[in-house]
């Protein structure tokens, strides 16, 4: 990780030296990164094979996905870190394929920090600017204007041994910034900190894209840092993306079954069952449950009695007396502002979020109903979106 960090600190401002005006001009406009039919073989194992890749200028794109799907090696490439197979990668529209971490104008943010233990905070933060020529007084204005935007005048003259976890990932990001890159690059920063110092950091690097207005690409398993950070996000699987839109857009109409069940807490809940229609409307049927889908957005006119899968985020299962369904409550989870109501719905368990505070216990019967106008169909076969 140290030579990672050496490669990344050498790449911090190509051509400081020719002077702080230029330079700054040069380096604070945001870029676009264009990734074309990428592949990376790691040996004999392909980890991305022919992907394809549009960050725009100014965008905050989010990488999710789970361990092992080729997230952090896709981030890595775009650095300059790891040697592609083929294809090509595009930084502000020019060929940076070959080029040298120092020639990307990128800044990496490592989940491990990689800060220099016998520096200061201050010298941490100029160290890349220093060994590029960069005059005195350019350094001590970026360093002023990371440390304002981080909170971290206070810790100038720490060692990182001094500095909490939330803290020195701080000043990782400050070294980020001072370069004034075309594009920041973050490998799971957060994941080494605590639930509520991730809360925090997470708020602070959304106001950090504000106000820096530049392009970031972001690696994570987390959903949440996901669906709170990005402009848009790419979900991956086995290095394949396998839907690139808004948190919105993924979350509400999920590409696949692996998309579906990836994103939300509690997971979807799933039925399977057939497409049938009674009396003049499409109804999708499981086991006892009938639901209207006449209204669903078909990505193709669908085959009557086709076996597939029905998608309902807990929040749209909704316990309300009177209501067509009925379930046996099975478990109560306390969440705060809400609760998970886990129903036995014929064998099946199905989760509902509830915010009323409604009696209910466990072993209670109680009526429910499936928002309709919020389903998913997927291809039982396939798992695609129908």
């Amino acid at each position: 990780m140290t030579d990672m960090a050496n490669t990344i600190d050498a790449a911090a401002v190509p051509g400081a030296s020719a002077g702080a005006a230029s330079d700054a001009a040069a380096l604070t406009h945001p870029a676009n990164v264009a990734v074309r039919n990428l592949t990376i073989r790691l040996g004999a194992n392909t980890v991305i094979e022919n992907l394809d890749l549009d960050v725009l200028a100014g965008e905050f794109v989010v990488l999710l996905g789970p361990s092992g799907c080729g997230k952090s090696t896709l981030l890595h490439s775009i650095a300059g870190l790891i040697d592609v197979s083929d294809g090509s990668i595009e930084i502000a529209g020019e060929d940076m394929t070959w080029a040298d971490p120092k020639d990307r104008r990128i800044a990496l943010v490592f989940q491990s920090y990689a800060l220099y233990p016998t520096m200061s905070v201050e010298r941490n933060l100029s160290f890349a600017l220093r060994i590029n020529g960069t005059p005195k007084a350019e350094i001590a204005r970026r360093v002023a204007r990371a440390s304002e935007m981080l909170q971290l005048g206070p810790l100038l003259k720490r060692k990182p041994s001094q500095l909490s976890g939330g803290q020195r990932q701080r000043v990782a990001i400050g070294r980020a910034i001072v370069r004034e890159a075309d594009v920041f690059l973050f490998d799971e920063p957060l994941s080494n900190l605590d639930a509520k110092l991730r809360t925090e950091l997470r708020r602070e690097l959304k106001q950090l894209h504000h106000s820096l207005g530049a392009t970031m690409i972001y690696v994570t398993h987390d959903q949440v840092e996901a669906m709170t950070l990005a402009t848009r996000m790419a979900v991956m699987r086995g290095g394949v993306i396998q839907q690139f839109g808004t948190p919105a857009e993924v979350y509400a109409r999920p590409n696949n079954l692996f998309v579906a069940t990836f994103l939300g807490s509690p997971a979807m809940n799933l039925l399977k069952g057939t497409l049938e229609t009674r009396d003049g409307a499409l109804h999708f049927c499981s086991g006892n449950a009938r639901i209207d889908v006449s209204a669903y957005e078909f990505t193709q006119a669908p085959a009557h009695g086709v076996p597939c899968v029905l998608g309902v985020r807990a929040e749209d299962v909704h316990i309300t007396a009177g209501a067509s369904e009925r379930a046996k409550v099975s478990l109560i989870e306390p969440m705060g502002n809400h609760r998970v109501i886990w129903l036995d719905y014929h064998g099946e368990q199905i989760a509902s979020i509830d915010q009323t505070k409604a009696p209910i216990a466990e072993d209670d019967s109680v009526a429910f109903s499936f928002d309709a106008a919020h389903v998913s169909l997927f291809d039982e076969a396939s798992g695609a979106r129908l």
